[in-house]
């Protein structure tokens, strides 16, 4: 499919505008005052950090009424080896890293007691405290990673694994005092992985799993004490009844959580303790809740929590809808510039920015949710979520709660952009899947709404344009089969998510896994819509740009052009679309080497645009700046330059000066330059754009490496080899570490790093890689793939180099037989093989006839030409290097 339109995109200037001004009001902080009464909420906020002080996470705010533990706060320092944390804390040491896990049952007050010690690591100013959900095992990885970019540790496109590795090695490293909290973890074996096995960090495990006791220093928590339970309410509630304190102790089980709901019931409604038991005993609990077996709640806890629930709701008419939104979301919290987009909403909930901080409020008070310590997130309790989750079930209600919360994540989804600019929002992306999660998981499998499936699509989409492949193919792959089982295999959702997973495969060089998928997906497209439907002409479009990044150009441009006459005659030859086709047949042209047919249909797709699209819409600027890389490939580079020198200008005066294509564009003018020997424009430009790159994008963004690569390219034409070998390593590095050790990117850019150690005079390590470089291109890409044969030719050329013509020759020999074969005598990568192989057989014969009867010596210096394997160096720009240096580079393909 070409676009998913039921997915959620960009929203409008305007949209994005009222949203970011919900969030800033949203997000303010401080004291919230209560509607028609005489009671204030005041959120406790820690100390300002020390300016070296890390405080990472949502951890919850200090309760009203706090009742401190301190017995089990002091046995939690002793377990985490010394006293409770002061402000003479300075280096503690190296060793091992001391874990501790906080278990009970549900409500016991675990997570309170964790974040005790939080705060008073807070107060001691420990360099660093940290508090990480830990129910998933994304969580967990989006928890760290979101660490080590406080920690200066992460690289700002890295996946979130490879960040969540930096801050565990961080935090196993450092020797001052730190503290990283797991909040309600659930699986040991997940979480051990992620544990700092050394270092002055203390690890606090809350969870109910009583396998982590058995794992490590265990921390049981019971409920309250008698004693505490009364000296709570007596506090909490203002009487001074001890007899009556005590029995409504005892049939709340002492648990602390049931009794925090009683003494804001009793308060809000002028109640003493027999009064409060009278309504507990009385309340039908059957009513509201189907008879539990197995994890039954403790004693009097869901009569306790649906008494509050059932007296804010009666108090406040918006509270209904908007706890049963809260329930069925991540118990890790949810951020108030979510909750933000309920101003929007049609339903009782729909409310000004500063209405829904009243509402919250109001619903603090009630002690149904509370707040993250910075009051940017709304908390709401496992087990207060879990009653209403279940009454929800019982009424048949809870589907139309998880459609409401599903319809505020997409309007939140909606303000967030995406391509290249999805970098800047990670955190949000990363909150939205883990909030997708949380419905998924508490939707049954057979009754998946739509929308929150094309939700989960989206944040699959999203996790792509993260560089998250490995995590994109995973959700997608779930999502896939969760639309095929829900909404049958021929919903559109399904066929949009086969075509996203498609695109995933396909950039994470999975081309096995991908073709197929697009094939299936035209196969569908053609059986349900028809041949001539313009989605069917798009899946065609598709598949033809898989047949392309797999070497098969043949096969590309025989679907190309089918589809573009089809195109043509169904749409019209100036619908968008079909210019789209056009240009993309004509790069596929470009890349078989037939510029006699490509630069024509560059310009007319150029012309087309201009016409339909108009001058400066970026669709238009594509095919200017692909007409100039065709101009440039043909030789003609003062036309090329003058070109990209327009189009560049152009770009920055339309998208900006830091959008994405508008660096691409420049990128492509330096590689213009270069081709043209003109490398005192070149090198600066192609250090600019590095610079802004990584500014923009990241230092490991697949665009920034490209730029880290041509760059290094231009250093070793210059012979500044000393910048040139070390670039290429940290981009080889940076390609592995996001696109993985198969990607045809990082192959051909080993290639290129071993070419580069071959002019650093290191030609037996050239020849090593180089000849471990063709092995796996032949094991990824296949033997014919033109990246493969161009590998091939570089090894040849660096055995010439060497001197060891007896292995060069043949190898070109067979190069050049197998690229005329699958590219055609007249390609420019033929052309250049059959260049180097003539210099390398002539230096041969020379040899022989100066040293007769010597064999695998060798003459440098003539033919001194090479193809270099960069012909995808990213996404975006793409080269074959040729001669000296020239880098002609081939901007997107099937834009």
């Amino acid at each position: 499919m070409s676009t998913a339109d039921d997915v959620p995109g960009i929203s409008s200037r305007d949209e994005e505008a009222r949203h970011a001004e919900l969030r800033a009001q949203a997000s303010g902080q401080g004291r919230v005052y209560q509607s028609a009464r005489d009671q204030t909420i005041h959120h406790h906020y820690p100390p300002a950090p020390d300016p070296g002080q890390i405080v990472e996470g949502d951890i919850p705010q200090r309760p009203p009424g706090f009742q401190p533990r301190e017995p089990l706060l002091r046995q939690l320092a002793e377990l985490l080896g010394g006293p409770a944390p002061d402000h003479g804390a300075q280096d503690a040491g190296g060793g091992a890293a001391v874990i501790c896990a906080v278990a009970g049952r549900p409500g016991v007050g675990k997570t309170l007691l964790a974040a005790s010690y939080a705060w008073a690591c807070q107060a001691a100013r420990w360099p660093v405290v940290a508090w990480i959900a830990a129910e998933t095992t994304d969580q967990i990885l989006s928890g760290l990673a979101a660490l080590a970019e406080r920690l200066g540790e992460r690289r700002s496109d890295e996946d979130a694994a490879t960040a969540a590795r930096r801050a565990k090695a961080w935090l196993a490293a450092t020797s001052r005092p730190a503290l990283l909290v797991f909040d309600n973890a659930t699986d040991v074996n997940a979480l051990r992985a992620w544990c700092p096995a050394t270092g002055a960090t203390r690890v606090v495990i809350t969870t109910r799993n009583r396998a982590f006791a058995r794992a490590y220093a265990p921390l049981e928590v019971e409920v309250f004490t008698s004693e505490q339970a009364e000296a709570f309410l007596q506090r909490r509630t203002g009487l001074t009844d001890p007899d009556g304190a005590a029995a409504l102790a005892r049939e709340l089980g002492h648990l602390p959580l049931a009794l925090a709901q009683a003494a804001t019931v009793i308060v809000r409604l002028r109640l003493d303790h027999a009064g409060y038991l009278e309504l507990l005993r009385g309340f039908p609990v059957g009513d509201c809740l189907t008879a539990q077996d197995g994890d039954a709640y403790p004693a009097g806890t869901a009569e306790a929590v649906l008494l509050s629930v059932t007296q804010a709701e009666s108090a406040l008419p918006f509270a209904h809808d908007l706890l049963s939104i809260l329930a069925v979301l991540s118990s890790s919290g949810v951020p108030l510039p979510v909750l933000s987009a309920l101003s929007d909403a049609d339903s009782e909930a729909g409310a000004a920015p500063v209405r829904l901080r009243e509402m919250l409020a109001d619903l603090a008070d009630t002690s149904l949710i509370t707040f993250s310590e910075d009051g940017t997130t709304v908390l709401m309790h496992r087990l207060i979520q879990r009653v209403l989750c279940d009454r929800a079930a019982h009424h048949g209600d809870l589907g139309t709660a998880l459609v409401r919360a599903t319809g505020l994540l997409r309007d939140y989804a909606d303000t967030l952009p995406d391509g290249a600019r999805t970098w800047a929002a990670r955190a949000a992306v990363e909150m939205l899947i883990d909030q997708s999660d949380a419905l998924h998981r508490r939707t049954p499998a057979d009754e998946l709404p739509e929308d929150l499936l094309a939700l989960r699509l989206w944040c699959g989409r999203s996790l792509h344009d993260l560089a998250e492949l490995a995590r994109a193919v995973q959700l997608l792959e779930a999502t896939l089969a969760d639309c095929a089982r829900v909404l049958g295999p021929d919903h559109p959702h399904t066929l949009v998510c086969r075509t996203y997973l498609a695109f995933a495969c396909r950039e994470a060089g999975d081309l096995g896994r991908a073709i197929p998928l697009y094939e299936a997906t035209l196969a569908d497209c053609e059986r349900l819509l028809g041949a001539d439907h313009p989605d069917t002409l798009m899946s065609r479009n598709n598949l033809s740009g898989a047949y392309h990044a797999a070497g098969d150009w043949q096969r590309a441009i025989a679907l190309l052009e089918a589809t573009l006459a089809d195109m043509e005659r169904v749409l019209g030859v100036n619908h968008p679309e079909t210019l789209a086709l056009r240009h993309n047949l004509a790069v596929g042209y470009q890349e078989a080497g037939d510029l006699s047919r490509a630069i024509p249909l560059f310009r007319a797709a150029l012309t087309g645009r201009e016409q339909v699209l108009g001058p400066d819409h970026p669709s238009t600027l594509s095919s200017r700046m692909n007409l100039a890389g065709a101009h440039q490939t043909a030789g003609d580079l003062k036309l090329a330059v003058r070109l990209f020198e327009a189009t560049a200008g152009d770009y920055e005066r339309v998208l900006g000066p830091d959008h994405p294509d508008t660096l691409t564009c420049r990128t492509n003018l330096a590689n213009a330059y270069q081709a043209a020997e003109d490398l005192d424009r070149a090198i600066p430009l192609y250090e600019q754009t590095l610079a802004e790159r990584e500014r923009v994008l990241g230092p490991d963004h697949p665009h920034t490496l490209t730029s880290r690569t041509y760059l290094a390219n231009a250093y070793q034409v210059t012979g500044d080899l000393d910048r040139a070998v070390p670039l290429l390593e940290a981009a080889v590095s940076g390609y592995e570490r996001v696109l993985g050790p198969d990607h045809p990117d990082t192959l051909t850019c080993r290639s290129s790093r071993a070419i580069a150690y071959g002019a650093a005079g290191d030609p037996k390590r050239a020849i090593l890689l180089l000849k471990a470089g063709v092995s796996d291109h032949e094991r990824v890409l296949g033997p014919d793939h033109p990246s493969t044969l161009v590998c091939r030719s570089n090894l040849a050329d660096a055995y010439r180099k060497v001197g060891n013509l007896g292995r060069a020759v043949p190898l070109y020999t067979t190069t050049l037989t197998d690229c005329e074969r699958v590219l055609g005598s007249d390609h420019p990568t033929t052309r250049v093989v059959r260049e180097n192989l003539a210099a390398a057989a002539s230096a041969a014969v020379l040899r022989r006839a100066l040293i007769p009867g010597v064999q695998g010596v060798g003459v440098s210096g003539a033919g001194d030409t090479f193809a270099d394997g960069l012909d995808r160096a990213g996404p975006a720009d793409r080269q074959v290097r040729r001669g000296k240096g020239r880098s002609p580079a081939r901007p997107p393909l099937w834009r």
